[in-house]
């Protein structure tokens, strides 16, 4: 257990900068915030007097207090680029909110700001998410072979295709798109807000693209609100040479007659009669252990688990300990394609996406 424990500030104060407090607040033996910086009066004293946490108005002053290795910007989309830049002039590294700018011109106008500087890391978790990690720790390992194709229908644009491309272990090479939507109507019972109460069915759109990139492919498969909306359920398929993983279930060959089918198992601790406390201890492939809970003892869902292991990932990068955990350029271009296909679905047309800067 480290007794050295990240520093961040937090620019910002809504639901996803809780997260950052609320992790310091149960492991501050692993992450602490130094401060935190807010636009209004109310605000401030909300954070201060739910989080005691220290709270500024200005962005020198946030970095005058605790003395931050990074500071996450927490914020809405048209505000992020120019608090990215600012932390950068004053050369400290940053751990953005997703997606780094809202549209292209903004993609382009952040990189040639700020690309070069190595200073820009963004909170993207999905693959980070135990299940997800586990998922691809089997296909890192070769167990269906050369993978070729993908298909997620679990969160949207940006995040959906950063998982894809993790998945396949593409590059950032050109890639055509392709998208359709299609709306039909669909009980919507549970929303951010709360329970609605009403089963009745209102119209949703489907969105469906074809990611060509240049080989293998991924399909992207996103119906509005499915991360809250029970009536529809998550779906990770990752195709190969030698097999395929659909969800948590891999078949493949086993010499030249012999197929073998496999699961990924979790071990859940605090169910029945396990008194070890309600926690994610591992997830094991074919009897061997693939992912581990670096938080066991914390109780934290899986988001929560994600979310504490980019924290930790940026803070040994910044620290020289480790690799960039998701830079700005892998963040560029998951948003490019992720515009693309919003594209793509408006106008019908097949969209390319081309060279941009921070692919070189």
């Amino acid at each position: 257990m480290t007794h050295n424990p990240v520093r961040y500030a937090v620019v910002g104060r809504g639901w996803r900068a809780q997260f950052f407090f609320k992790l310091a607040e149960l492991m501050p033996e692993r992450f602490a915030v130094t401060g935190v910086m807010t636009r209004s009066p109310e605000a401030a004293a909300e954070v201060a007097g739910r989080w005691r946490l220290p709270v500024t108005q200005d962005l020198d002053g946030l970095l005058r207090t605790g003395d931050p290795e990074y500071v996450i910007t927490s914020v809405p989309w048209g505000v992020n680029p120019g608090l990215v830049e600012a932390l950068c002039e004053r050369g400290m590294p940053v751990l953005s909110e997703t997606p780094p700018a809202p549209d292209l011109a903004g993609l382009r106008r952040l990189w040639e700001q700020v690309g070069k500087t190595g200073k820009v890391q963004v909170a993207e978790q999905y693959l980070l998410l135990p299940d997800h990690a586990a998922r691809l720790a089997v296909l890192r390992g070769g167990a269906i072979g050369e993978r070729t194709s993908a298909q997620v229908s679990s969160t949207h644009g940006y995040h959906a295709v950063s998982m894809l491309r993790g998945m396949l272990g593409v590059g950032m090479g050109p890639a055509s798109v392709h998208a359709r939507t299609f709306t039909a109507p669909l009980a919507d019972p549970l929303t951010p807000a709360g329970w609605r109460d009403d089963a009745t069915p209102r119209p949703a759109t489907n969105t469906l693209a074809t990611i060509d990139f240049g080989g293998p492919s991924g399909l992207y498969d996103f119906t509005d609100n499915q991360w809250w909306n029970p009536l529809r359920s998550r779906r990770i398929v990752v195709r190969g040479s030698l097999g395929e993983l659909v969800d948590d279930r891999v078949v493949r060959l086993q010499g030249t007659r012999t197929f073998v089918e496999s699961e990924l198992r979790r071990r859940q601790t605090g169910r029945d009669l396990n008194l070890e406390g309600f926690d994610l201890d591992h997830i094991a492939f074919d009897g061997s252990v693939v992912y581990t809970n670096p938080y066991a003892g914390a109780r934290l869902s899986d988001e929560e688990i994600a979310i504490a292991t980019i924290l930790q990932a940026t803070g040994e990068w910044v620290r020289e300990r480790g690799p960039a955990p998701y830079p700005l350029a892998q963040a560029c271009q998951d948003h490019l394609i992720s515009l693309a296909i919003d594209e793509s679905a408006r106008t019908g047309a097949v969209v390319e996406v081309g060279a941009e800067p921070w692919q070189a």
